[in-house]
């Protein structure tokens, strides 16, 4: 099969398992963990699978105890022939032991690439989800408390899904065949067997509300410490620069000392859960002992049957142990799917189901009263804006903070959709668009540069798998990085740091409108593009905005006034309003808001 053929087979049967991951949390609340139970059904042939081989694995738990009887009883009874069978009886135990050495590599490998598969699965939906909800939702969420879900949440998940695959399945399973064992041997010794479950049961019932409630604290304390703990790493230049060292820490150390203790309950409450049944799992095995012994005494057992009755009572009070055990673990596990589940269930979507792909695009753009209002709000941050622009014109947006600048950027952007009137890019509404597609013909130099830790080249092409290296040194000239390049020995690989820090305000910016330039974008947005820089570097990207806007539709948000003078068109808003509209020079001759804005930026500057 062609490689590219069977990487796009891939990629279609990915993107399908991921569609089915999402429909399985549909449903899910906090009492039917649906979305575990529909996970089970997905992966049922691989764990009928490990089930089979885990039979095999176990051969040593069942066969040792029965042979180990007989044995004790050959002795004791000394029939006729009975060295040959006791010979024979450990050459069936070893044998059955050496065999559980590759049947036990057999199925972890397979319980391994499942559980890791599956859940590996989850992730990426997970993340695909978090990329389709609208920008209005990643707004109202705390950073680290999605940190926290993705990353806290997905172990807890990954960990509860290994519980029920190695933990709950085998040991049901082992109970089981010692049940059946027992039962077969003597009916009247299965009474005590089947007392064992009732009693661990009542034990869970009692305490299985407790464990939860203090899970779903733990949870919430956790993410709460996380978001704490992103905000005082993002503000500590601030923290420093304030002297507010000694305040922050204190906050933190209240998130830390909540979270601690919440954390100390619900071990109090777990270990506390623990030793009951571990208490009552052994008096029911001692009374278990009396009575068998008093049946042999009667002559009802033979001494090799009061050993196995012994054992196979111990494997199924350790079973019920170890899945009572597991409770705590699978309560954290569907505390973690139902937080995961919020995230999953949320609607506020980016939906391109059934649009059409957009083949290109030349860049016209008609606003036709358009409104747009924040959810929850009654008040419109944009009001009837009707606007037209022509494909290859430059377009700036001025006005006070609060005008609806950013509003409008986001509009363009598609990260918003209008709550009223409609946006046509080509004569076609943008909401008709997939924005996958449509954002490709797009470049935005945000305001807040934002750059990974990796190095300048690293930056500059993110998210591109071809590109020349005249393209490069083009997007590298065009936003004059090449005036301060020379400064670092390794140049092009220097490594920029976390969030860029090791570069200036000004080297950032002019990185992150090379990142811009390389897409040779049919539009290209500048949200205060040179906002960062000082004068002499405005001066290039000035020139570089120039030369790269005859190519394209570009939009421009400026706070100086300056940087627009060859705008086509500047558009003056205040209060989500158009109020003035026309080149650099028609609106300085109105002397009206825009003038009176130029006075305040050239007082600023000066």
């Amino acid at each position: 099969m062609d490689g590219h053929k069977k990487e796009h087979l891939e990629k279609l049967d990915l993107e399908h398992s991921l569609l089915e991951i999402e429909k399985l949390f549909d449903g899910q609340t906090p009492k039917k963990q649906g979305f575990i139970s529909k996970l089970l059904k997905k992966d049922v042939k691989n764990i009928i699978y490990i089930t089979v081989l885990l039979i095999f694995q176990n051969l040593p738990i069942w066969i040792i105890p029965l042979f180990t009887a007989e044995i004790i009883d050959l002795v004791t009874l000394q029939p006729d022939g009975f060295v040959l069978k006791i010979i024979v009886s450990g050459a069936i135990i070893i044998t059955s032991c050496i065999l559980n050495v590759p049947f036990t590599t057999w199925r972890g490998r397979v319980m391994n690439r499942t559980i890791r598969t599956t859940t590996a699965k989850v992730k990426s939906t997970l993340i695909r989800k978090l990329q389709r909800l609208s920008i209005t939702y990643h707004k109202e969420i705390e950073e680290g408390v999605l940190q926290s879900k993705f990353l806290r949440d997905m172990e807890s998940l990954e960990n509860y899904y290994r519980v029920l695959i190695n933990g709950l399945i085998p040991h049901i399973i082992s109970a089981t065949v010692s049940v059946g064992i027992a039962a077969l041997k003597n009916p009247i010794v299965l009474l005590f067997f089947v007392v064992a479950v009732p009693v661990n049961v009542i034990i869970v019932r009692l305490l299985r509300k407790q464990i939860r409630t203090r899970s779903s604290a733990f949870r919430k304390e956790n993410e709460n410490l996380s978001a704490k703990i992103t905000t005082a790493i993002q503000m500590m230049s601030v923290t420093k620069a304030h002297g507010l060292l000694s305040q922050e820490a204190t906050s933190v150390d209240q998130k830390i000392e909540a979270t601690t203790q919440a954390g100390l309950k619900l071990d109090k409450a777990t270990m506390f859960f623990g030793s009951i049944l571990w208490a009552a799992g052994q008096i029911v095995s001692m009374l278990c002992l009396f009575f068998c012994v008093f049946l042999a005494i009667k002559g009802i057992l033979t001494v090799g049957e009061v050993v196995l009755f012994q054992s196979l009572f111990t494997s199924v009070t350790n079973a019920i142990l170890a899945i009572t055990n597991i409770v705590p673990n699978l309560i954290s596990g569907a505390e973690s799917v139902r937080s995961l589940s919020e995230i999953m269930k949320a609607d506020e979507l980016e939906h391109d189901d059934g649009k059409l792909p957009v083949p290109g695009i030349k860049g016209n753009f008609e606003f036709i009263n358009v409104s747009y209002e924040y959810p929850n709000s009654d008040k419109h941050v944009i009001t009837d804006l009707n606007l037209k622009v022509k494909a290859g014109q430059t377009v700036a947006f001025v006005g006070p903070s609060g005008s609806g600048k950013s509003t409008i950027i986001n509009l363009i952007i598609g990260l918003l959709t209008p709550t009223k009137g409609s946006i046509l890019v080509d004569g076609k509404p943008l909401e008709d668009m997939p924005k996958q597609t449509y954002r490709k013909f797009l470049s935005v130099v945000p305001q807040n540069t934002i750059l990974f830790s990796g190095t300048i080249k690293e930056n500059i092409t993110y998210g591109l798998s071809h590109y020349t290296e005249e393209e490069l040194k083009r997007a590298i000239d065009d936003a004059a990085i090449s005036e301060f390049l020379p400064q670092f020995p390794n140049g092009l690989n220097t490594q920029v740091g976390e969030h860029g820090d090791k570069l200036s305000g000004g080297q950032k910016q002019r990185v992150s409108i090379a990142r811009a330039l390389i897409r040779r974008p049919s539009i290209l947005i500048l949200d205060e593009a040179t906002s960062a820089l000082d004068n002499v570097s405005e001066y290039h990207i000035q020139k570089a905005i120039e030369n790269a806007s005859k190519e394209r539709t570009t939009f421009i948000v400026a706070h100086r006034l300056s940087t627009i003078r060859n705008a086509d068109l500047i558009v003056v808003l205040e209060n989500g309003k158009i109020v003035e509209q026309g080149s650099y020079q028609e609106l300085t001759n109105l002397n009206g808001k825009f003038r009176e804005l130029e006075r305040l930026s050239t007082f600023s500057g000066e």
